[in-house]
């Protein structure tokens, strides 16, 4: 089965060039999306968000353009460009763009055997 790549394969690219943002959207494109995991690159518009939820995976967000407010178990963390954060599986977390953002979001799934 292929799996999907929608990244440049074999040559450099820039993640901020690579996605715009759109208002007070979320906007988001899917870089890998592999059994093992997946890699989506996402921009938020001020004022735009994700509502609380879980994911039977351990996702990384690496902010990489403006502040996020990323609450997890109910706890606000500001996260600013360059910073990363883990978001643990089946715990509750949201996201909200006080201001506009850009991420990376690596979901990382469990390991069999």
């Amino acid at each position: 089965m292929a799996q999907k790549i929608n990244a440049p394969v074999g040559a450099p690219f820039n993640l901020m060039d690579f996605i715009d943002y759109s208002g007070g959207s979320v906007v988001s494109k899917t870089l890998l999306d592999k059994k093992i995991g997946s890699i989506t690159l996402f921009s938020f518009g001020q004022g735009a968000g994700l509502s609380e939820h879980t994911s039977p995976y351990d996702a990384v967000v690496h902010v990489l353009d403006g502040e996020a407010d990323i609450i997890i178990d109910k706890k606000t963390n500001k996260v600013k460009a360059g910073e990363m954060i883990v978001m643990p599986c089946n715990v509750p977390h949201a996201l909200h763009a006080a201001e506009r953002f850009k991420m990376l979001l690596i979901m990382i799934r469990e390991k069999n055997g």
